[in-house]
């Protein structure tokens, strides 16, 4: 569901023929030796594959042009071995339509004191080559990331892994279907949005699906496929007695297989790797999915709820940006509060639709009614999810620019059980605190449903941010209501100025 071995990221270093032959041998080994050692690195989730020295403007544009066209590349990684005069990377840079990152880097680590002359100078320039560079992209506008340290250290291939990942999320929104199974919840605002200028901005394409076309392929199960599956149901999941075998409501089971089985028919014939429904749009479903959600996101789908493309489209992201590292991403809603004077914390939940990626232990698959959309009870998860770092993102439509909106949260252990609450939930401490976090969210137009992860960090947000050219607005520890509000009505100057460039 998620591949990640054809991707690629290509290093790209500049020079010039100024240094003559020898100098520029002395470049392509050097640059060769850095990409073998970043690509055994385990923190690049990708294959980092060298592209021989550009040393004038046409190599840069054709670099470039190959880069775009290629499906494998994702990004481009770019770093001055020596003086590369920056002029002749801009036909390159304007025609770049692949992330970019700058490495400011240098081979060595540290200055041979005792031997250096200047030839050693004249090689190991990337101190002031770098920053001629850097003016240029600055000068273009152009977005990218800047990771400065050595080559070997974990801290900058720790960096370069993040943007890598972000680069595979990004890639991943360039092809992507999202399939909205009926419409809209009736009367919601935040939900909506312009999808034209999602599929300009992000790649995305979203488009309308009735119920019925799930329905047809829930007719296409066979009893094989469903008994299969609810092995697989009885292995994973500690099943409630009513849906055991002879249960009182193993038909309910045997239903909710049935739609899981019919939606993934759907999803994978249509090369759909991300959709939304909602209950208002059932149709002749038996009920509103919940495990069969709950199991596709845990598969790497993008998910969101009541026809939340743009959330959906967002999870598909995460996941793939989080592929392979630790702790879960889900769709998810803020629920409810518990105000205490002391302390303040948040629910996150939603009536059914919650990922097991984010499960502390193994969950319970249970039945229960629902009480809206008028159809028989679904089945579902319920779990907690674990302690520890996490934040929360949304991707709201302002109506003039896209805004990526990211509260950083702590996750805590519930205080007590909830023995009669039939949804997985999680319980968040927001940083600064919730007063503060939920005034800013507020303000800044966040939606009530997001991507909650443990597995990414505000850095992949921001990578991303800038990648699509989007505003971002981080609630952190260090957030203040007063600058909070500066920022946005700073933003709104600035993107009404630039937006024609973003």
């Amino acid at each position: 569901m998620i591949d990640i071995d054809t991707k690629e990221v290509w290093f790209v270093t500049g020079s010039q023929h100024l240094y003559g032959p020898e100098t520029l041998e002395q470049v392509a080994k050097n640059s060769k030796e850095i990409v073998a050692g970043l690509d055994n690195s385990s923190e690049i989730p990708v294959k980092l594959i060298y592209k021989d020295t550009v040393k004038t403007e046409e190599e840069v544009a054709s670099v470039m042009r190959e880069a775009n066209n290629s499906t494998k590349c994702i990004g481009i990684v770019a770093w001055m071995h020596t003086f590369s005069p920056a002029k002749m990377w801009i036909r390159g840079l304007s025609i770049l339509s692949k992330p970019i990152c700058h490495l400011h880097t240098q081979f060595n680590a540290e200055i041979p004191w005792s031997e250096i002359d200047m030839d050693f100078m004249n090689l190991n320039q990337s101190a002031h080559g770098d920053r001629e560079f850097g003016f240029m992209m600055s000068r273009m506008r152009k977005k990218r990331k800047v990771i400065v340290g050595h080559w070997k250290s974990d801290r900058v291939q720790k960096k370069l892994g993040i943007w890598s990942r972000v680069a595979l999320g990004w890639d991943e929104l360039q092809n992507l279907k999202v399939a909205r199974i009926g419409d809209n919840m009736r009367q919601v605002a935040v939900t909506e949005g312009d999808k034209v200028e999602a599929q300009i901005k992000f790649g995305v394409s979203v488009n309308g699906y009735d119920s019925s076309d799930v329905t047809a392929k829930i007719d296409e199960v066979t009893d094989e496929e469903v008994a299969e599956l609810l092995g697989t149901y009885e292995k994973d999941y500690a099943l409630t007695d009513s849906l055991k075998e002879g249960g009182e409501k193993r038909q309910s089971l045997i239903d909710a297989a049935k739609i899981e089985l019919g939606l993934r028919k759907f999803l994978d014939e249509g090369g759909f790797k991300a959709f939304t429904d909602t209950f208002e749009n059932l149709g002749e479903l038996k009920q509103l999915p919940g495990i069969a959600v709950q199991r596709l996101m845990a598969d790497g789908y993008g998910f969101g709820a009541e026809g939340d493309w743009k959330t959906a489209a967002l999870t598909r992201a995460m996941k793939v940006m989080a592929y392979g590292l630790e702790g879960g991403t889900s769709f998810m809603e803020d629920y409810t509060y518990h105000f205490k004077p002391e302390k303040s914390y948040v629910m996150g939940s939603h009536m059914l639709e919650i990922c097991p990626s984010i499960a502390a232990a193994k969950p319970s698959c249970e039945v229960h009614p629902l009480g809206i959309g008028g159809k028989e009870d679904p089945i579902r998860l319920v779990f907690n999810s674990p302690e520890g770092a996490a934040l929360n993102a949304s991707l709201v439509d302002m109506g003039n620019r896209f805004r990526l909106i990211v509260n950083e949260v702590e996750a805590v252990a519930p205080e007590q059980e909830l023995p009669h609450l039939p949804v997985a939930r999680v319980i968040w401490d927001c940083k600064p605190d919730l007063e503060v976090a939920v005034t800013a969210w507020i303000l800044a137009g966040g939606a009530h449903h997001t991507v909650y992860t443990q597995a990414l960090t505000t850095e992949y947000l921001e990578d991303f941010a800038d990648i699509a050219g989007i505003e971002l607005l981080v609630i952190d520890e260090d957030t203040k209501i007063r600058s909070f509000k500066d920022t946005i009505n700073s933003n709104e100057a600035y993107y009404h100025m630039f937006q024609h460039k973003m």
